[in-house]
């Protein structure tokens, strides 16, 4: 046996650690890299599944089982892929159980036991999401300036993180479960109006920061991604306040398919995913003007004051006789008014905080090119959705219409990555644009147009 054949031998019997989780071999197969806690949560995924396929069957359509089932291996791949994952599944669903069984049939109980009234029914878990998503902004930016505690910060801000998706899932599933409660016509799943799709958001968009705060082992991008978040909680409770949108309302009949559980997830991974990547071309920009003395040059910054007052001006005009509600934008206006100048001000520090460019723009691009895969999914499903509802796979509605600008536009994006190198400037500066345009077809629509997908107007 030669030299070569030696090391080959050497480097194929070589173990190597993969993220500190398990040890595996070079020339092991998937499946074999499996350990004892893979092959018990993959049991406890596929029994919870067939539980809830034996015990809720009698509600489902022979799409919505196939959905179910295809669901086990699904679930089972993201906890094998990352192993995060399979605390929150658990957790998520033993106190999501619990809520279920509390309630023992009758919706009544939510003002009665003690848990379900203050942690677990669907509107006490929403509510929580809301107040740690704030929490968790707020430790990020404290560690963003922290000079001797910022990792322990950060780190508080992450793991609160992580405490509002698993509410805001827990709140779902509850809602969920509250909506058969009410009656067997009305029960659904809680993705049909503008308040369930904010709590999708909300948690989507941050439970995939996480993971890529964990792959690239930097917490400092945490402070912009939950801006965004808080951003759409604080638009939630003014919806919430304003329309009582939390009430459990019956799905007109256009939404009563099938085909709004793929759809619309799938949409709401796109917006996500594109806000996400807003969010790291805003901090691109400010870590790369971060040494800029002319402030009529900071032009990043002074567009997000701009956005963040204009933000406040057209949702108090949807509600000009609710006092209340005018306060709640002065507030809103007051705190946008204080992050934008913190960060004026603080840019030099954060700028110090923040990753390399290279891995920005690698984030930026991860994100589009996971965003545009799903949006393209959820296009397509959603043109299939319309033929059967309508008759036609399209009808240039406004939702539509917008629906197309957006595809088109981070289509053009990625086109411009992959062929022509776009990198930098440009492309944060496209990335944070495609944001506005994102906005406006998920919010602008239903605020200034009409059309056959006004579900959830303002």
């Amino acid at each position: 046996m030669n030299t070569s054949t030696i090391n080959t031998t050497a480097v194929n019997t070589t173990t190597l650690k993969a993220g500190g989780d398990s040890t595996l071999s070079l020339n092991e197969g998937y499946f074999a890299r499996r350990n004892v806690l893979d092959w018990v949560f993959a049991a406890l995924v596929a029994g919870g599944f067939l539980y809830a396929f034996f015990r809720y069957g009698a509600f489902m359509d022979v799409y919505e089982k196939g959905i179910l089932l295809a669901a086990i291996p699904a679930a089972t791949a993201m906890g094998w892929f990352w192993r995060p994952l399979r605390v929150l599944m658990v957790v998520v669903s033993a106190f999501a159980l619990l809520g279920i069984a509390s309630y023992q049939g009758d919706l009544a109980r939510s003002e009665q036991v003690f848990w379900l009234k203050y942690f677990l029914s669907s509107q006490s878990a929403i509510l929580w999401m809301s107040v740690l998503f704030f929490m968790s902004t707020i430790f990020y930016w404290l560690g963003m300036f922290a000079k001797g505690q910022s990792s322990t910060l950060e780190s508080l801000g992450s793991k609160i993180a992580w405490v509002a998706v698993g509410m805001a899932l827990i709140g779902t599933l509850v809602r969920w479960y509250e909506s058969y409660l009410i009656g067997a016509d009305v029960g659904h799943i809680p993705v049909s109006n503008l308040y369930e799709v904010f709590v999708l958001f909300c948690w989507m968009t941050a439970a995939f920061y996480l993971y890529f705060e964990s792959q690239y082992n930097t917490r400092a991008l945490g402070a912009f991604v939950m801006l965004v978040v808080s951003a759409a909680v604080g638009f939630l409770l003014w919806y919430t306040v304003v329309r009582e949108a939390h009430e459990i309302q019956p799905l007109v009949p256009a939404l009563k398919s099938w085909w709004m559980k793929l759809h619309v997830p799938a949409n709401f991974i796109g917006y996500g995913m594109f806000s996400l990547a807003a969010m790291v071309s805003l901090s691109y920009l400010i870590k790369q003007q971060a040494n800029e003395t002319r402030w009529h040059r900071l032009t990043p910054l002074w567009l997000l004051g701009v956005v963040l007052c204009f933000v406040p001006i057209v949702f108090r005009s949807k509600s000009p006789a609710d006092v209340g509600g005018s306060y709640y934008w002065v507030g809103y206006l007051a705190v946008s008014g204080l992050i934008a100048a913190g960060i004026l001000l603080g840019r030099k520090r954060i700028a110090a905080r923040l990753p390399s460019f290279e891995v920005l723009d690698d984030v930026m691009y991860k994100a589009i090119a996971v965003g545009f895969a799903f949006f393209t999914i959820a296009t397509v499903l959603g043109a299939l959705w319309a033929a059967e509802a309508w008759g036609g796979y399209w009808s240039w509605d406004p939702k539509e219409t917008w629906a197309l600008i957006v595809w088109l536009n981070y289509a053009a994006w990625l086109h411009m990555r992959l062929m022509k190198g776009l990198r930098g400037t440009v492309a944060a500066w496209w990335a944070l644009v495609g944001l506005a345009v994102t906005s406006f077809a998920f919010l602008g629509v239903n605020m200034f147009l009409s059309g056959l997908h006004s579900y959830g107007t303002l």
